[in-house]
């Protein structure tokens, strides 16, 4: 049974939008944060303030996109049914990953190996690739399709049998009543960082300046990010149940929220330091605080940035709407070419915010005219988006999509 589509909440098109562009202000900051090097090259103007580019986001940004990605999944079960929604994630989650893998991750190696070669005076560095296997497989920055399907996976059988089994939805109303009273108190928030922050705590090895671990490489995600985006995809899967309340909720106290977002966040920078530090956090109480704080602000900032949203986007935005559209092909293709710019301009002797500003230009302006010269008006726009913009699209595609998530 599927059912008509609801009105389209523009401000979760705008948070999904702004999330996966972080992505890319993220990617591109790294090489020019100061220190251990972290990334296929450190510009030779790196500097502290670049730090913050990368770990801010970092807390956050990925946390807020599986929120928003649980939320339209439930939309698009709802609305499609069970063979629709396995047939469009299939299509537009599954068959991605595995037809732009293999393209990008061969421009990212040339990059790799470009950087390489730059950094030792003109010739290729001696030394063998490890082989892959299992655990060491790169993912690249298209992990997060990878583990959207893992969520998908667990989360579309469960909702199929507890429909089977409790056709009176008993359980449905008990969680909706505990998503309205989670909504309405700062409880939400503590329940929902408590399952990251004991993680954080329990961690031998964890390493406070890069929080919630990348699942980039390997087929068994880390831990810390399962339970971290496994909680914010849950989580926006039950806040579809009762979309009306909780947004409702955040858009009453987003101005709370970031303030405590950014408070916890200063005291963060203060506390890890301005440059990358690969030592695990001092195990014990001296752990306790920094885990903690780093965990809620995890949802301070997503519960803030949404709830902000909802105000400044509550009525349809033409360049935000087209931005929303697009953000999903630019973010699926940009780490090799925001790579082979950084390795292009680490060593001018430019101001290092006039390179990155660069970077981040040429990245956006080739990506946006790929978008809209190759992607919006053709097939691949139906493909990754669910619709296919301009004269000649058929009818049937004029429904409203639930997202690339």
């Amino acid at each position: 049974m599927t059912y008509p589509s609801p009105p389209r909440i523009h401000a979760l098109d705008a948070v999904r939008a702004i999330a996966l562009f972080l992505g890319v202000v993220l990617h591109a900051s790294m090489s020019f944060i100061p220190g251990i090097p972290i990334w296929i090259v450190q510009d030779s103007q790196a500097a502290a303030p670049f730090s913050i580019a990368f770990y801010v986001p970092h807390i956050f940004r990925m946390a807020l996109f599986f929120l928003i990605a649980g939320y339209f999944g439930r939309l698009a079960l709802q609305r499609r049914g069970l063979l629709g929604f396995l047939a469009d994630r299939g299509r537009r989650i599954a068959l991605p990953l595995v037809t732009f893998w293999l393209p990008v991750f061969a421009a990212i190696v040339a990059a790799l190996i470009w950087g390489a070669v730059k950094a030792n005076g003109g010739e290729m560095p001696e030394g063998e690739s490890p082989p892959l296997t299992l655990e060491t497989f790169p993912l690249t920055h298209l992990w997060f399709l990878y583990l959207l399907l893992i969520f998908y996976a667990v989360a579309t059988p469960i909702s199929a049998v507890m429909k089977l089994v409790d056709r009176q939805d008993h359980v449905g109303r008990l969680i909706d009543r505990l998503t309205a009273v989670l909504a309405r108190s700062p409880l939400g928030l503590i329940v929902l960082a408590t399952p990251l922050a004991a993680w954080f705590i329990t961690t031998p090895m964890w390493m406070s300046w890069f929080g919630i671990p990348t699942p980039d490489t390997g087929f068994l995600p880390n831990t810390g990010a399962l339970i971290a985006y496994g909680t914010a995809f849950t989580a926006g899967w039950a806040i579809h149940r009762r979309s009306e309340l909780v947004l409702k909720a955040w858009k009453s106290v987003w101005h709370i929220n970031l303030l405590a977002a950014l408070g916890l966040t200063s005291w963060l920078v203060m506390e890890v330091g301005m440059t990358p530090n690969f030592m695990p956090v001092a195990a014990g109480m001296d752990r306790a605080p920094v885990a903690i704080a780093y965990a809620l602000a995890v949802w301070t900032w997503g519960f803030g940035l949404t709830g902000a949203a909802l105000h400044v986007f509550a009525k349809e935005n033409r360049v935000w709407r087209y931005l929303a559209d697009a953000s999903y092909w630019v973010y699926l293709l940009h780490l090799p070419l925001v790579m082979a710019l950084q390795v292009a301009v680490s060593d001018l002797e430019l101001p290092a915010m006039v390179k990155f500003a660069a970077i981040l230009t040429v990245t956006f302006a080739v990506l946006l005219a790929s978008y809209q010269l190759l992607v919006r008006n053709s097939w691949v726009g139906g493909w990754l988006n669910g619709r296919r913009h301009g004269p000649s699209r058929k009818m049937a595609t004029a429904m409203p999509a639930d997202g690339a998530t």
